[in-house]
């Protein structure tokens, strides 16, 4: 029942949130992105905590001093589904994620994420990727934040795949910080019970960021290695 409720208010508030987006449109033909972007942002942030407390999820937040004032990429392994809502609702800055390319697809969402700053890639087509990074660069010079799942699938547990270096060039050509984070026990709300929706314990640890700036090329090559082992050793 849980589950079924979930996915009720899941789309039933994107459904009554319709008139924002008609507002949103408006502020953004009328040169306000700064009211734009704060609009989004609130209503995102208020989703996501919504959906978490009604799936029964508890996050314990650490770390939240780490977070620099500046735009960064925000660096996380991928444990399940739910790691986007703790992401969107607990992370004390507006940022965008690096999605895959279906999820440009599904209606309604599609319109808030790239709203939010989000940028859709596509792994198979290696021209089309480069643009999207590209625009993650632009975005990052103008002030915005990225997350990026290194990984590129979910792991659905506490183990971690090897961290792609691709994204982090978005962060080096920036000149922003690294920030990695660590999630631990979404897989337990959907994943570890067949995609049925049950309560659980959530942690999300923000580690102190790396900067880009003055990293030998040698070091750069390293950043996914290195960042991988500094969110492991939170765990």
């Amino acid at each position: 029942m849980r589950t079924i409720i979930w996915f009720i208010y899941f789309w039933g508030y994107l459904i009554a949130v319709l008139p924002k987006i008609h507002r949103i449109k408006k502020l953004t033909q009328a040169g306000n992105i700064e009211e734009r972007d704060a609009l989004v942002s609130q209503a995102v942030q208020k989703w996501s905590r919504r959906l978490l407390k009604l799936a029964g999820v508890k996050v314990t937040v650490q770390g939240l001093e780490n977070i620099p004032k500046g735009a960064c990429v925000f660096v996380s392994n991928h444990q399940g589904l739910f790691d986007i809502p703790t992401l969107l609702g607990y992370l004390d800055k507006p940022h965008g994620l690096i999605a895959k390319k279906e999820a440009d697809k599904i209606p309604m969402i599609r319109t808030w994420m790239r709203y939010l700053g989000c940028i859709f890639l596509d792994r198979e087509n290696a021209r089309s990727a480069m643009g999207s990074l590209r625009k993650g660069t632009e975005l990052l010079q103008k002030g915005y934040s990225i997350t990026i799942f290194p990984e590129g699938t979910r792991s659905r547990g506490d183990q971690m795949g090897e961290f792609k270096n691709g994204a982090f060039k978005m962060a080096e050509k920036a000149k922003v910080p690294l920030v990695p984070v660590r999630i631990s026990g979404t897989y337990k709300v959907m994943e570890a019970n067949h995609m049925w929706i049950k309560p659980a314990e959530v942690t999300l640890t923000i580690l102190p960021p790396i900067p880009t700036a003055g990293l030998s090329r040698e070091e750069l090559k390293e950043l996914g290695a290195t960042i991988r082992e500094k969110i492991a050793a939170a765990g």
